[in-house]
């Protein structure tokens, strides 16, 4: 892969992300049904690292996750980390233990939310700010109204992944 395919693959894969910012901080929050807000953001790591690999999907995820503590208020800087083992790990499963589809990508979504939710409570449980009960009926329910929205976003970046230049392999 040239120089040039290799920037206009991530440039597209950049560009791909800022619907899916669009959608998580400016729409979804305006949308009063919703009982909790979903996170999109990990969704478009996590179906990047299924399709592109753990190398891929762990690059990713650092510049989502730099992304994110740059725009994103939430004080939750930890996410640069987050991401980033988030892409890995949801590669490593992809490349070595399920196929790299929309099931592989639930699974590895659903774990990702889980372990990012299990680190946010982990976190708010030492200092103190909320109790455990709440705080996992407040994970579940963000999961849960997050995985639907994870066939839109793997749409996106599938059909971003069929149009953008490969990788010769030798």
């Amino acid at each position: 892969m040239t120089r040039h395919d290799f920037l206009v693959k991530w440039g597209v894969y950049a560009l791909i992300l800022l619907p899916v910012w669009i959608l998580e901080s400016y729409i979804l929050p305006r949308i009063g049904a919703l009982p909790v807000r979903p996170v999109l953001l990990p969704l478009a790591v996590i179906v990047l690292a299924v399709l592109e690999g753990a190398v891929g999907g762990a690059g990713y995820g650092l510049g989502v996750g730099l992304f994110s503590a740059c725009v994103l208020s939430a004080g939750e800087h930890w996410l640069v980390l987050g991401l980033t083992l988030a892409g890995l790990g949801a590669g490593l499963l992809a490349q070595y233990v399920l196929r790299r589809d929309f099931l592989g990508c639930l699974v590895c979504a659903a774990l990702v939310l889980a372990g990012l939710d299990g680190a946010r409570i982990l976190f708010r449980l030492f200092a103190g700010r909320a109790g455990l009960e709440a705080m996992l009926r407040l994970s579940g329910l963000e999961i849960l109204w997050s995985l639907p929205f994870l066939i839109p976003v793997y749409a996106l970046f599938l059909w971003a992944f069929q149009r953008v230049p490969k990788g010769t392999h030798f």
